[in-house]
């Protein structure tokens, strides 16, 4: 169960206030589209996004260990982190 809190928390922290969250918003302020169709569509590319990350991610597996892909994954959070501190 623990694993399945840790990913959930970190999904949902990753996703408050994204670019995808400010779309979601502005969608569910057209007048012509019901709130729970902007629900029901966002949710749905979430799900299919998400299928694709794990699809992908378990295949690459079989070629790169997980711990070289954290550690690239790691060193480009912390490069993008450096860049948008000094593109200001």
């Amino acid at each position: 169960m623990k694993p399945l809190l840790v990913i959930f928390g970190s999904v949902l922290l990753a996703e408050l206030g994204d670019k995808t969250q400010i779309a979601t918003v502005l969608f569910a302020t057209e007048k012509a589209v019901r709130p729970l169709s902007v629900f029901i569509a966002a949710a749905s590319a979430l799900v299919v996004s998400t299928l694709l990350a794990v699809l992908f991610g378990s295949t690459i597996t079989r070629f790169i260990p997980a711990t070289t892909l954290k550690l690239i994954a790691g060193v480009a959070f912390i490069a993008v982190g450096i860049w948008t501190i000094l593109s200001r």
